[in-house]
Parts: structure tokens; sequence; C-alpha cells
């Protein structure tokens, strides 16, 4: 006590904490070690530190009967597409996400790595036929035609600008079989076959051989990848909003409740995304419903919240130490920390789990549920978050929304979606940032990652310098005649300057029928030339995602919703997903999201300016 009197005389504090410890007396800690109390004093003192006596005196839970309708998610809509069943051997994330794989830009041929994937595999089945047959199908179905790229021609500039794709290409050409050329040739027809074009087939016997091979390729490269129908398109995918729009539904005492997501962009579908919409009284497919509903009573014996590193409820016994809550350090602004913190710490040994197994695509709603506790006391739980759907203080989860403003009961009932618990996802393919220029008064479309022809995604910026220069290099370095200036003036007068050509403009246009609503339609800035006489061409988007109405004849405007792009700007970006559904199936598949940007942007856009006059004729 001398040495905490002393320390007081210097560090004056109001109230001071010293740690209990035993102190064996003896050489042999096991005595010590057991913690024997015989003091009832002092762990009535124990209890009052630990604030034992202000909790209630409540009994646990040994038994609950809960009493739930069920039923089963039977229809899918996508965008204004027709409603179909629902198939539930498919993710719901894969029905919603999957995109087209590109293989046409322009004129040019992209994907070049599947092109080669579905020759080999192609060649591998015919070469288990005949062996001859291999270089019937590489004159026939030839990567480029089976004509090497000519890096002095313009119409191969997409190819030759890159030295790695040239490279590629030029190694391949007239060696190997574009295996997409014969996928696309049998899908344009159905009378078409194989063994099309083939001398080698010159019996009945050998043209049914490649034609049912041919059945057998379609089957195989559509399980392969996940792909749109015929159309080549999803109608979930909305373009001007840059993202995803579908419903589902499910029958319920004799009416259909539809669930909507309006704005699905994030990578992830969830309960969350989705929101009841009473106005539709159905999704029409043109066939009967089908008997999903259920009604189950089931009683449970309740299992404690358990999680690794939870405090003990027992006063001896030690936590696990591999989880360290006491690391976790969040800010005054991580609500999220702090109620996970103040649950693991403080509430975590008063939660209870009424275990209840649903089937993927379901929606539950329990009807009742009593607990029985130790003392013999039944009580009936209500439901969290009941009330008028409208309220504001109204709290609770996993519960979808009921659109509108109307102050009807709210929705008490889960969903679980057929959504896969994990998606693995490759490198971009595709990124664009969507960011505003207020200096420009416009909105730029900047692609960061474009694809290459061999499939692979490039850095956008370096791919169009690469391609312009090759159109710099084609033209020459020779100044045309009608382009020199005859004066001595040092200086000229330029419209505009250039930009790189990875940034596509977008420019506020009003809409039709609208008094003050406008959009951001797709436009384009010209590329710009040194000593080239010619009308200046259009720089087109290399992206799929700023594509859109491109590849169409004729060409299309593309808008987008001026409330999509905000402040902060947008990150979309295209990649591969794979994942793994229950019995083992796998899925691949082309999928977009979408992503708060890093914030507005300058082009260096400038008009009217004074510049050095190169083309002068000196004296």
């Amino acid at each position: 006590m001398a040495i905490l009197n002393r320390v007081q005389e210097y560090y004056p504090t109001v109230t001071l904490w010293n740690r209990l410890e035993g102190r064996p007396r003896a050489e042999n800690f096991d005595r010590a070690t057991k913690a024997q109390v015989r003091d009832a004093l002092w762990m009535i003192s124990k209890q009052w530190q630990m604030g034992e006596f202000i909790g209630d005196d409540a009994g646990s839970p040994i038994l609950a009967k809960v009493h739930m309708e069920t039923t089963r998610l039977t229809k899918y809509k996508g965008g204004n597409a027709d409603a179909e069943e629902m198939e539930n051997e498919i993710p719901l994330e894969v029905k919603v996400e999957h995109q087209p794989i590109a293989f046409q830009q322009g004129n040019a041929e992209i994907s070049l790595d599947i092109r080669l994937l579905m020759g080999r595999q192609w060649m591998k089945w015919v070469s288990a036929i005949d062996t001859n047959y291999r270089q019937e199908y590489i004159t026939q179905y030839g990567v480029h035609n089976n004509v090497q790229p000519d890096p002095e021609t313009e119409a191969d500039a997409t190819i030759c600008a890159n030295r790695k794709s040239w490279q590629q290409f030029a190694a391949v050409t007239g060696r190997k079989m574009d295996g997409y050329k014969l996928y696309a040739y049998l899908k344009e027809d159905s009378t078409r076959g194989a063994s099309d074009n083939i001398g080698l087939a010159d019996t009945p016997a050998k043209k049914d051989a490649l034609d049912l091979l041919g059945l057998k390729f379609i089957a195989w490269y559509e399980k392969l990848y996940y792909q749109p129908n015929e159309n080549r398109k999803n109608e979930s995918w909305k373009p001007e909003y840059l993202e995803h729009q579908f419903a589902v539904s499910a029958p319920q005492k004799g009416e259909e409740k539809v669930l909507v997501a309006d704005e699905y962009y994030h990578g992830h579908l969830d309960w969350y995304n989705l929101d009841i919409d009473q106005s539709q009284d159905g999704l029409e497919t043109g066939t009967s419903p089908v008997q999903v509903e259920d009604t189950v009573t089931h009683e449970f014996v309740p299992t404690s919240v358990t999680f690794g590193g939870m405090p003990h409820p027992r006063w001896w016994t030690f936590e696990n130490w591999k989880t360290n809550l006491g690391f976790v350090n969040p800010d005054t602004t991580d609500l999220n920390k702090l109620l996970l913190l103040d649950f693991f710490l403080t509430y975590s040994n008063d939660w209870f789990i009424v275990p209840f197994t649903l089937p993927v695509g379901s929606l539950a709603n329990i009807r009742g549920l009593t607990v029985t506790n130790v003392f013999g006391e039944k009580i009936w739980v209500e439901p969290a978050g009941q009330g008028d759907d409208e309220d504001w203080q109204r709290w609770n989860m996993y519960n979808q929304t009921i659109k509108g403003t109307d102050h009807v009961p709210a929705d008490l009932g889960a969903v679980v979606l057929p959504v896969s618990r994990k998606v693995q996802e490759g490198k971009p393919l595709e990124e664009i940032f969507l960011l505003k220029d207020e200096i420009a008064n416009m909105v730029w479309g900047v692609e960061t990652v474009v694809p290459l022809p061999t499939g692979k995604g490039n850095r956008g910026k370096e791919t169009g310098y690469e391609f312009k220069a090759k159109l710099q290099q084609l033209i020459g370095d020779e100044v045309p005649p009608d382009t020199l200036v005859d004066n001595n003036a040092k200086i000229r007068f330029r419209v505009v300057n250039s930009v790189p050509e990875n940034w596509i403009p977008f420019v506020p246009v009003h809409v039709d029928g609208q008094m003050r609503k406008i959009k951001l339609q797709r436009a384009a800035m010209p590329r710009i030339l040194e000593n080239d006489d010619k009308v200046p061409k259009k720089v087109e988007p290399r992206t799929s995602l700023l594509r859109e109405g491109l590849e169409k004849s004729p060409k299309e405007t593309y808008s987008i919703n001026m409330e999509e792009v905000r402040r902060s700007g947008m990150r979309i970006h295209k990649n591969f997903q794979r994942t793994r559904w229950y019995g083992g199936k796998v899925f691949n598949w082309v999928g977009i999201k979408k992503e708060t940007g890093r914030g507005e942007g300058s082009s260096g856009l400038a008009f009217d300016q004074l510049i050095p006059n190169k083309n002068r004729i000196e004296e």
C-alpha cells in the first residue's frame, strides 16, 4: 500500500481499480488453479460489480412451435420481355445478368481466344472420326479467313496496332480453325449441317456422322457459356439506365405475389434488391398455375447462437483466442461495426435459433410462434417490423418494402432467392468511368479497359494511342501540297483540339414531349491526324457498354438518363463470372456491375485556340 499511496501522490485519481489475484502459499499450484471460492459475500460483491442484480430473471427457452405458410417462385420476367416459367435449375443471378459474348466489333473479328477454344474442341472430335477432316475445316472456317493481317491496310489496323494481337493472329491464321464461325453457320439456319461444303463427306454415313457431331458441338458450347437466346439480347439489361430490371412472382392464397427489381446493378442478388408490387395482379405466362403452396407446423428445441470468439457466459471460462474482438478499432462513423460489437459483447448469449429449412426460391410467412421456457410459461412472439409500411420508425430485416406511398400493412414474409452463395469474377474485359466535366459542360465515358481482338482486356488509353499511331503511320509524314499556307504567319486558329481516343463524349439533349427533362446522348470526337487531307472520321467506342446501337444496321443513337450520372460518377465493368449450383453444375457467364466512380474530371477539351503554324511556307 505504500507504493500505491506514493503513486497517488504523483498521479491523483478519483477512482483507482486494482486487480484481484489469487496468491498461492505453496509450490504446488493444483489448489490455486481450481479457483475455489468459500466467501459468499465476495461472490455477491462480484455479481453486483458485473451488474447481474439489474438483469431480469427470465427462463431459458426449451421448446418452440411455429406455424408457417410457404410458397415458391414460379414465374420470371426480364425487362419488357414476356413472362416465362421459373427455371430453378439455373441461379437467378445468371438468368438476370448474362450478356452475349462479343465476337464482332464493327468489321473486325474479336474474342480470338474463345474462337480457338471452340476450334480445338471441334478438331478433337472430328479427328476421332477421320484425321483428314482437319485441313478441310481449317480451309472452310479458318481464322481471319486464312489471310494474314496486312499492317499496311486500314482494315486490319485494329489487329496490327497492338503488337501482341498481331503476333497471335499471325501465328494461327491458316493453321487453326475458327470454331465460332462453324457455330454461327449452324445456328443461323436449322437446316444446315456440319458436313456442308466438306468434300470428304461424300457418303450419307459420313454426312450423318458430321451433322450429329454439329448438334453435339452446339450443345457443348451453350453448356459451357450461358448465353442469351437467338435474339442475342438479354431483356433485363437496360442500357439507358445501366441497370437490370426484372420481376418474379409466386402464387399466394389464390392470387399472385409479384416482386420487382427496378435497379439491380450490385453484382450480388439478394432479398434487398426486390420490392413488392401490389399494382400488378401477376405475370402472365399462358400456362396453368402450379400448386406450390403449403402450410407447415413444427416443434423445435431452440439453440443458442454461437460464433467463434464470443464471450463465454461462465465466469472462469476463457474465450477462443483466435477471434480477438479487442483488435476491432471502429471509428465514430462505423455504425455497423459498433452495432456488431455491441451484439457480440453484450447480447450474444441472449439470442436463440429456431431452425427451419426452406428450399431455394421459397417465400415464407410465419403465422404463429410460441416459446415455452424452463418455468413452463408459454410466450407468444410478435413479429418485428409490423405496422404501417410507410412508418419511418418501423424497422426490420429480410423483408421486402411495398412499392408506392399508400399506407398499407407491412409485409412480414421472407424470400429465399435461388441465388448462388459465392461467385468468382475474372479480370475486367471492359471497364468505363462515366464522369462529369463541368468545364466542357458534358459527360464523358472514359474507357479504361477495352477488349483486344485476342479477347483480353487492355488499358484504354494505351490502345487508343496505338490505334491512332497506326493510322498516322499509314498516312505518312509527307505534307499534302494543298494544305500548305501561302503566308508567313507563325500562328493559326484552331477551332477545337483533340482528346484521348478512349474519352467518348455524352452531350445533353432535350427529351421530346418534356418541359425541362434532358438526357445524355452519345456523341463523337473527330479523329484528327497530321497531314490528312481527308474528312476526319468519328472516333467510335471500343467497349460494348458504349457501342450500344453501333452494331445495328442502320446505326442507332444511344442515350443515358441524366439522373444516372451522379456527381461522384460511375464505374461500370464487364467480366466473366463463374459459380457452382447445387448438384455440382457449373455456370459461366458474362456479367455487368456498376459501382460508385471517382468524382469529376477534365478532358482538356478546348475551343478557339491560337497555336503555332507548322505548315507555313518558309521564305
